[in-house]
């Protein structure tokens, strides 16, 4: 490992050497979807994050544990109801039938996107029981209450101990002046206080038996008893969409300090927003589009589709602390940027160093090699810059691309060089960043049939046949490259 890695924590607003509490593990939670619609592009660009900060504590040797819920009951929408439930009583389905559907969906769309799967994937409604022992310890150390069958977190009695609003910076004064009146809300002591456990109401479909009530838990609840079950009272990171810092986040928080003593995680991580040429993407606002959409082109908005790879490389070309503008500019300049960087990863896959050469190293050439492949360690280092990662790997393509045109030789770099520069690019390109080659062929080895056809009918000199192959090759996103060493092939920039 080149310096030590760095990351901003949400919690205490500074960047901070990464320092585990029990290395080489990590435990590493982010708050997964809620399976009531499709999983939106602001979900994916937090769990492509997460997946490459994943990625490279791996690749520093950590041994990660990496733990992400899904919601399946208890987050409510601004009427008070349950979202699975309304969902199911639209589709006139289970609500488990929902939460499976939505469930299903989600998985597909993380492996479209190439994304690994957690080590843990727990459900809230798979760990009731502890859900209703951790309402039972914040009962009994004073910071719940009950009311009418419904059991709140105290806000006023935790902040005479602790600070609630300490992750996003909130007062808990300014934040009663933007509070609203609520169903349920006259229940509590305080118009902060939040539910652990809801009374549910006659016509509510997904309900539990409980002394104080019919009914279900709180959504901030789940990911405080999940990631303590798995991960520890304490552990190393917490990770979300920076729409969850208030009052998710905060809610939990307050619920591990309430009931363990402890706030959890020591290190928070939120990813930022999602805009479309510089406007907020919203469904309210019509400028909102699907996963499926984006890789179809079916949306009014796009000119056209774009790869999942493309989609993959332009999202990681913003650091994930910073807005993501989407434009039909933006993602055009994406794929001709995703398929020069896959050129020179299939370049320098196919490299080998030759044998029985004779070294006459050029020490500048190697030198400046050795600085890229350490500057993307430095990147990876600086709080997971996969923007400023990409930038030193298109360093190396253009070293690639000299190689290939006889402008810089093997001899001249060294082989200790040259498989440090071919280990790098590879590692951080596929292992780290999570791209892979993409071609609507279907295998190099057809690829290579239709040029050995090329080939024989240029030295036929059967031109309309060489047009005719060129085309087809040209209609998948496949160039054909005349050159004095050969015939070869790259991904159409």
């Amino acid at each position: 490992m080149i310096g030590k890695l760095r990351v901003v924590n949400s919690l205490t607003r500074e960047k901070e050497v990464f320092e585990p509490l029990n290395p080489p593990h990590v435990g590493m939670y982010v708050c997964g979807p809620t399976v009531y619609s499709d999983v939106h592009l602001g979900n994916v660009r937090t769990f492509m994050s997460f997946d490459v900060i994943y990625r490279y504590l791996q690749f520093l040797g950590y041994k990660v544990r990496y733990v992400r819920n899904i919601t399946d009951v208890g987050h409510l929408s601004d009427t008070g109801e349950d979202k699975i439930s309304k969902k199911a009583k639209l589709e006139a389905l289970e609500p488990m039938e929902i939460v499976q559907k939505y469930t299903n969906d989600f998985h597909k769309v993380m492996e479209t996107f190439n994304l690994l799967p957690p080590d843990i994937e727990p459900t809230a409604t798979g760990h009731l029981m502890e859900q209703l022992d951790m309402i039972q310890e914040l009962v009994d150390n004073g910071y719940a209450y009950e009311s009418n069958g419904s059991v709140y977190f105290d806000i006023n009695k935790y902040s005479d101990k602790f600070d609630y609003g300490k992750l996003s910076g909130r007062k808990t004064e300014d934040l009663l002046n933007q509070t609203r009146e609520l169903d349920g809300s006259s229940d509590k002591r305080n118009p902060l206080d939040f539910a652990l456990w809801k009374k549910a109401a006659p016509e509510h479909i997904m309900r539990w038996k409980t002394k104080w009530s019919d009914g279900f838990p709180g959504w901030h609840l789940e990911c405080s008893v999940m990631s303590t079950k798995y991960l520890g009272e304490e552990f190393d990171i917490h990770g979300g969409g920076m729409d969850l810092k208030f009052p998710h986040h905060e809610c939990e928080i307050a619920q591990n300090a309430g009931s363990k003593g402890k706030e959890g995680a020591k290190y928070w991580m939120h990813t930022n927003m999602l805009t479309v040429n510089g406007t907020k993407m919203s469904k309210s606002l019509g400028n909102s589009f699907l996963p499926h959409q984006l890789i179809s082109g079916n949306h009014e908005l796009l000119e056209r589709g774009f790869s999942p790879m493309t989609i993959r490389f332009f999202m990681l070309q913003s650091h994930y602390a910073s807005t993501l503008d989407f434009s039909n500019e933006a993602l055009n300049a994406a794929q001709k940027g995703y398929m020069k960087l896959a050129n020179g990863l299939r370049l320098i896959k196919n490299y080998k160093f030759p044998e029985g050469i004779q070294a006459e190293i050029n020490q500048k050439q190697a030198d400046q090699i050795n600085k890229i492949c350490d500057n993307c360690y430095h990147a990876m280092n600086d709080d997971f810059n996969t923007a400023l990662t990409i930038g030193h790997l298109f360093n190396l393509v253009k070293k690639v691309n000299s190689i290939q045109a006889g402008q810089l030789k093997f001899e001249e770099i060294g082989q200790e060089t040259f498989e440090r520069m071919k280990s790098t690019f590879i590692s951080f390109a596929e292992d780290i960043l999570g791209l892979k080659l993409e071609s609507s062929l279907s295998s190099e080895n057809l690829l290579e049939v239709i040029l050995k056809d090329y080939k024989d009918a240029k030295e036929a000199k059967n031109y309309d046949k060489v047009d005719e192959l060129r085309a087809l090759l040209k209609s998948q996103g496949v160039i054909v490259k005349d050159m004095k060493t050969g015939i070869d092939w790259a991904f159409e920039e």
